[in-house]
C-alpha cells in the first residue's frame, strides 16, 4: 500500500519504530499461484518487507478429474515450503494462510492441506467465495477514484472469478468500500483455458466463445441490477485485480519487463483493453511465451483472462478500468493489522 510522505523528524522516528514493529504475513494459495507477502504496519498502510510468488498450477486438470494431481500437489508443497522458511526466518508474529477455489472444489483438498501442515508446518484454511470477494475489496479500496459513485472490483483467479459491486467509503479513515452485491463464478483462467482448448491458430470465434461462456454466467445474476444507473451514466469504474489484468496492462504500456510501479493504479479505457486482446490474438503461443511480461507459464492463460475481463465490460459497460497489482493478500494483511489494533484498544 502506498505510504504518505512524512516530515523529516517524523520519518526518522517512524523508521526507528519499524525495526521493532511486529511482522505480518499473508499467504494465498490459489488455483494457479502461490503468493506470500510479509509486511509491517506503516503510516497509511503497510510496508512490504518480503514478497514471493510462484506459479504452481495446483488446479491443473481439476476440472476434468475433480482431484488435485500428484504433480500439482508436489509443486504447491515445494512453493509452500519456501514460504514457510521465509516466515520462520523473519520471525513473523501473525500469519494468515488461505486456500481458494482449487482446494474448495477438489475431492482431495482436505487431504492435501493435511499434507501441507505435516511437511511445512503451515496451516491453511479454505475460504469461501464471499470471503475471497471481501478480501479483494479490502485490498483494492484505495484505487477507487473519488469522482465515481460506484465500482466493480473484478478478481480473476485461476479457478474462480469474483465480481463485487461497491460504494466508496465517504470517510477519511481508509475503511473498505461498502459491498453492495457480489457474484462468484466457478471459472477462472485455468478452468476456462481447459474448457476451451486453444486451436493451432487462435481466432476470434474461439475467443468469442470464451467471452460468451462468462457472459452467460454473469447474466444469471440479477442481484446488482439496482446499481446499473451509475454505470449507464458514466459515474462508475471497474477495478481489475489479477495476473491476467496486469499482463494486459504491461502489454498496453509496451513494457519489456514487468514494472509494478507503472502497472498498479494504471487507468485504461475499454477500447484500450480490446486493442490489447486483438494484439494477443495475432500471436501464437510461442509468441506470447516469448514476451517478457507474459512468459511460458501464462502463455496459455492470458487470452482467457482477457476474455473474462471483456465479458464483464460488456455485461456492465464501463469506460474506466483501473488496474490493481494488489488484492486478496493485501486484504489479508490489512484485516490482520486492524484486528490486532482492535484487540489492543479493547485491552
Amino acid at each position: 500500500m502506498p505510504e504518505t510522505a512524512l516530515p523529516g523528524p517524523a520519518r526518522k522516528a517512524e523508521r526507528a519504530a519499524r525495526s521493532d514493529a511486529p511482522l505480518y504475513a499473508a499467504l494465498d494459495l490459489g488455483t494457479n499461484n502461490c503468493r506470500l507477502l510479509i509486511a509491517r504496519r506503516a503510516h497509511g498502510g503497510f510496508r512490504i518487507v518480503e514478497a514471493f510468488s510462484r506459479i504452481v498450477r495446483l488446479g491443473e486438470g481439476l476440472s476434468q478429474t475433480g482431484q488435485l494431481s500428484p504433480q500439482a500437489m508436489d509443486r504447491a508443497v515445494a512453493a509452500l515450503g519456501i514460504c514457510a522458511e521465509r516466515i520462520r526466518r523473519r520471525q513473523v508474529s501473525r500469519v494468515r494462510a488461505v486456500a481458494t477455489q482449487a482446494c474448495r472444489g477438489a475431492g482431495n483438498g482436505a487431504e492435501f492441506l493435511a499434507r501441507v501442515e505435516r511437511e511445512t508446518g503451515l496451516v491453511l484454511s479454505i475460504i469461501d467465495p464471499s470471503e475471497e470477494a471481501r478480501l479483494a475489496v479490502v485490498g483494492c479500496t484505495d484505487l477507487i477514484d473519488s469522482q465515481f459513485q460506484a465500482a466493480i472490483i473484478l478478481d480473476v483467479g485461476g479457478g474462480s472469478t469474483e465480481v463485487s459491486w461497491v460504494r466508496p467509503h465517504g470517510g477519511t479513515d481508509r475503511q473498505p468500500a461498502e459491498m453492495l452485491a457480489w457474484h462468484s463464478i466457478p471459472i477462472g483462467v485455468v478452468t476456462l483455458a481447459e474448457r476451451f482448448p486453444e486451436p493451432p491458430t487462435p481466432d476470434l470465434a474461439w475467443y468469442e466463445a470464451m467471452v460468451g461462456a462468462i457472459q452467460e454466467r454473469l447474466q444469471a445474476f440479477d442481484g446488482a441490477d439496482a446499481h446499473r444507473p451509475a454505470f449507464a451514466d458514466n459515474r462508475a469504474q471497474l477495478i481489475g485485480t489479477s495476473g491476467a489484468v496486469t499482463s494486459l496492462a504491461s502489454l498496453h504500456l509496451g513494457l519489456t519487463r514487468y514494472e509494478r510501479a507503472r502497472v498498479d493504479g494504471l487507468r485504461m479505457t475499454s477500447g484500450e483493453c480490446r486493442a490489447v486482446a486483438n494484439r494477443l490474438l495475432e500471436l501464437d503461443r510461442a509468441g506470447r511465451a516469448g514476451h517478457a511480461c507474459i512468459g511460458p507459464d501464462r502463455a496459455d492463460l492470458v487470452l482467457a483472462g482477457a476474455a473474462i475481463l471483456e465479458a464483464v465490460q460488456r455485461a456492465w459497460p464501463c469506460e474506466h478500468l483501473r488496474v490493481a497489482d494488489r488484492g486478496l493478500r493485501e486484504g489479508l494483511l490489512l484485516s490482520l493489522m486492524r484486528r490486532r489494533r482492535s484487540r489492543r484498544r479493547r485491552r
